[in-house]
């Protein structure tokens, strides 16, 4: 073999493990960056403000958090599919989110300054301070800090790889990246390799390198911007993919995405096409360092197109209402999506959520069984055992959804809140099992001709009216995570307990008087007892917020 081209395959192999190394240490940077400010991430996704300029800002600066912003945009589709969002506000964040990617471009540009190699050395400062605690927020400081040492270790790699393979041969290197001049092929380029990588920040940090080491593309010039216009189109695939199977809005808030860049793109490519000294007259000018104009370059064409772009958002909704017609009507829509998974602090929230809307269901069910049972009208029946096989059904998918965030690392505050909802989860079914009890008891009462004695319809309605309370605060305790709310908890929850105590012992009495069939004292003293023990689940439920709570 060619000693020449032995030595390139080999610097060119250098260059793909300095990648590997860049897009590991990303991963490792946006891992643990989420993991420290998760509960500020989950606090500003949840902000969906009606303000345009809230939304840009919360989309920039989850996007910075994140170093990613096809995370973003698949987290914001989510949200719109679940319902949280709407595509308005949808819109903000998408133009926030492609801000906040272009701070990977501008630490790619430092890699020309001298310090690189103190940046380096934070791969070891970070692993030390891993290895040497026991906290879990300072070890993904330490693997955060690794990480970002790793991004720079991978931009000294290709830098390096990138520079000796030019210096083998630089004619024929220069010839063969100067031989594509075709704006049309290069933007073009930057989408097909954008869409294939599924990172545009891999993209544009790989072109910043070349041009650090002085290798031109396309003869130099607008020619490298036509790379970077591609590769915002590009970034577009992963939104695009995420919306597959999602609702109609989902689907459309990918479009409005896809739109944004394109749009944009097409007004920058004209706008180079008609004034080719672009880049000469003004990034060029401004700046020394070639890296350093194309971060800056990429910046200010996200930023250029979010100001132009952010008083026109009722018309990409518009324009993406065009493209995406209305589908036909479906089922309420989830809370959970696998698109949260990647961050796995929102995807707890979400099937908390998702948790609580199950609790609402599976309350309704029990309050149809107790007026089915106190009006002995069989016509909710049906609706009852609708509700509680959606319970059991949607229970069963919030469980696979939580075991699926476990696979994920978490921090010990996740894996406790993992833990609570499954206890939820099985709270909330048996809470639909007693609503479904309730059927037999309104059968048998119907069937054997029980009659409850005067007063007792009463008596009953009172105690489902503190079951009814309990359930208020324990959704209080829930949301608002108020430990203060617990007292008022115990105090409904004992109330039930005497409820119980005092109902049999009456019932007991009326049965010794001869005022009531012993007939319907199995299903009289079963459907107390069932009650209590409803108040006992959400009592249960309640008091888990106190886990969380610990240190």
């Amino acid at each position: 073999m060619n000693p020449q081209l032995k030595e390139s395959i080999e610097f060119l192999i250098m260059m793909l493990a300095g990648l590997g190394a860049f897009l590991y240490g990303v991963k490792e940077l946006s891992d643990n960056m989420e993991k420290l400010a998760n509960r500020r991430l989950k606090s500003l996704f949840q902000k969906t403000s009606k303000n345009p300029l809230v939304g840009v800002g919360i989309g920039a600066i989850s996007t910075a958090i994140v170093q990613s912003s096809g995370l973003t945009t698949v987290m914001i589709v989510g949200f719109v599919n679940a319902g949280m969002m709407t595509l308005y506000q949808a819109t903000a964040f998408i133009m926030g989110a492609n801000i906040g990617t272009t701070i990977t471009a501008q630490i790619a540009a430092l890699n020309s300054l001298n310090v690189t190699y103190y940046a380096i050395a934070l791969a070891l400062l970070g692993m030390l301070i891993n290895m040497f605690t026991k906290r879990p927020k300072l070890k993904s400081l330490g693997l955060a800090v690794a990480g970002l040492g790793m991004i720079f270790l991978g931009l000294e790699l290709m830098s390096s790889s990138m520079g000796h393979i030019r210096s083998i041969n630089e004619d024929a290197v220069t010839k063969i990246f100067s031989s594509v001049s075709n704006p049309f092929l290069l933007l073009l380029i930057g989408i097909v390799f954008t869409a294939i990588m599924q990172s545009s920040s891999a993209v544009t940090t790989i072109i910043i390198i070349m041009a650090a080491e002085k290798i031109v593309i396309g003869g130099g010039g607008n020619a490298v911007l036509y790379l970077i216009l591609g590769s915002n189109i590009g970034s577009c695939v992963t939104s695009l993919l995420s919306s597959l199977g999602a609702g109609t809005d989902a689907k459309r808030a990918s479009v409005i995405h896809l739109l944004f860049n394109l749009i944009g793109s097409a007004i920058f490519f004209i706008l180079l096409i008609c004034w080719p000294n672009f880049m000469k007259v003004t990034f060029e000018k401004w700046f020394s360092d070639p890296g350093r104009q194309i971060a800056m370059f990429h910046t200010f064409f996200n930023l250029f197109c979010t100001i132009i772009f952010l008083p026109c958002i009722k018309v990409f909704v518009f324009l993406a209402t065009k493209l995406v017609p209305n589908t036909k009507a479906k089922k309420e829509q989830s809370f959970i999506d696998k698109r949260f998974l990647s961050a796995p602090t929102v995807a707890i929230e979400q099937a908390n959520k998702e948790t609580l809307r199950i609790a609402d269901m599976a309350m309704s069910a029990l309050n149809d069984g107790f007026n089915s049972f106190i009006t002995k009208n069989t016509d909710l029946h049906e609706q009852i055992n609708l509700k509680c096989n959606e319970v059991n059904d949607l229970s069963k998918a919030v469980t696979n959804y939580l075991v699926e965030i476990s696979a994920h690392d978490l921090t010990l505050n996740d894996e406790k809140r993992i833990s609570i909802l499954h206890s939820n989860t099985s709270d909330i079914v048996r809470l639909a099992e007693i609503a479904d009890n309730f059927i037999k008891y309104t059968n048998r009462a119907i069937k054997d001709d029980i009659n409850l004695s005067p007063g007792v319809p009463e008596e009953l309605s009172e105690m489902f009216a503190t079951l009814r309370k309990l359930y208020d605060l324990t959704v209080t305790a829930r949301t608002q995570k108020e430990l203060s709310v617990l007292p008022s908890v115990d105090e409904e929850e004992e109330k039930l307990d005497a409820y119980r105590k005092r109902l049999i012992a009456e019932h007991i009495e009326r049965l010794n008087r001869g005022e009531c069939s012993p007939a319907s004292s199995s299903v009289y003293i079963n459907l107390v007892s069932n009650l209590e023990r409803a108040g006992d689940h959400l009592g249960f439920i309640a008091h888990t917020i106190e886990e969380v709570a610990k240190p």
